[in-house]
């Protein structure tokens, strides 16, 4: 591990999730100097205020509101900023709107980039990942998606409920799209080393075929009753961005399930896929290839179509 001293970050969007990844950020104090960047200046500057108030609790940090000026010189730059489904809206209308939107905020942050690495966490994650890879013409790697970060420790915190390990023991991983064909990679995922599906018989606590798909229903379906019971979700995501933004910051090398831009990997190629990923300051090192079951192959090929569906229907916005 590599860790560097005086690293900045530039957050866009100053909305639940972006306010919520500073603050996160703040309280682990993970930088020298934290930026919220937002269309609604007086919204970001609230929060930063908001936030400093707090940091004589914590220790010392720059953090201010801005202009896309500010991302000169960034370590790290986190895309928050998105519009949020209306009733009625269908998936496309909404890659379609978030798309432009991405775009425009690309433009503005490539005029003033010198160097750092681009984490994508506003929706669809899997598309404006690529479709910000694609214009920004960064190196392979510099710029990724938070994705199934999150939906993998959802995913976690059920098996070690069931199994009544600590989670820190538990691997497991969801992959595939940051959406509805996502799927728990169960032949990849081991409490202590022992595949979990063994662990479970071992304990007397065996999966039964009808448990892991609740299971997996229950981890796609983690945000979406969140969002019904208090409107929305951040909390969650602002931990799971501070991690992945320590692990670049940091330099640590850390594998996690991101989004990533595949170049021959489980044979794909010019698309978007959550899998595991080794990261480190310049965002994706390599991409790690799970030995996945004929069914987990079919699975991963659904979420492959379902995500370059969409990109098929953006890619000239």
């Amino acid at each position: 591990m590599n860790e560097t001293k005086g690293n900045k970050v530039a957050i866009i969007g100053a909305g639940a999730v972006g306010a919520s990844i500073a603050f996160s950020m703040a309280m682990k104090q993970i930088c020298s100097e934290l930026v919220l960047i937002d269309v609604n200046l007086d919204k970001a500057k609230g929060e930063v205020m908001d936030i400093i108030h707090g940091l004589p609790f914590l220790g010392h940090m720059v953090i201010k509101a801005g202009g896309y000026e500010e991302c000169r010189d960034c370590d790290l730059i986190v895309i928050t900023a998105g519009i949020p489904r209306k009733p009625g809206e269908t998936r496309m209308d909404l890659a379609a709107k978030n798309v432009k939107l991405s775009h425009t905020i690309c433009n503005s942050i490539m005029e003033n980039y010198t160097k750092g690495t681009i984490l994508i966490v506003s929706n669809p994650c899997d598309v404006n990942t690529y479709m910000f890879a694609k214009w920004s013409g960064l190196p392979a790697g510099r710029v990724f998606g938070s994705g199934t970060n999150l939906d993998s420790a959802r995913f976690r915190s059920l098996l070690c409920k069931k199994l009544g390990v600590d989670i820190k023991n538990v691997h497991a991983y969801m992959l595939g799209e940051h959406g509805e064909t996502q799927f728990p990679a169960w032949s990849a995922s081991h409490i202590a080393g022992m595949p979990v599906l063994d662990y479970a018989d071992f304990i007397g606590k065996p999966f039964t075929e009808e448990e892991k798909e609740e299971f997996s229903e229950a981890t796609k379906k983690a945000g979406a009753n969140i969002i019904a019971l208090k409107g929305a979700t951040f909390y969650g995501i602002a931990v799971s961005c501070t991690t992945l933004a320590e692990t670049i910051l940091r330099d640590e090398h850390t594998i996690r399930p991101v989004c990533a831009i595949m170049n021959g990997e489980y044979g794909y190629s010019d698309v978007a896929l959550n899998v595991p990923c080794m990261i480190g300051k310049d965002g994706i090192e390599k991409v790690i290839e799970f030995n996945l079951t004929d069914d987990e192959k079919a699975k991963l090929a659904l979420s492959e179509q379902n995500i370059r569906t969409v990109i098929d229907s953006v890619k000239d916005l």
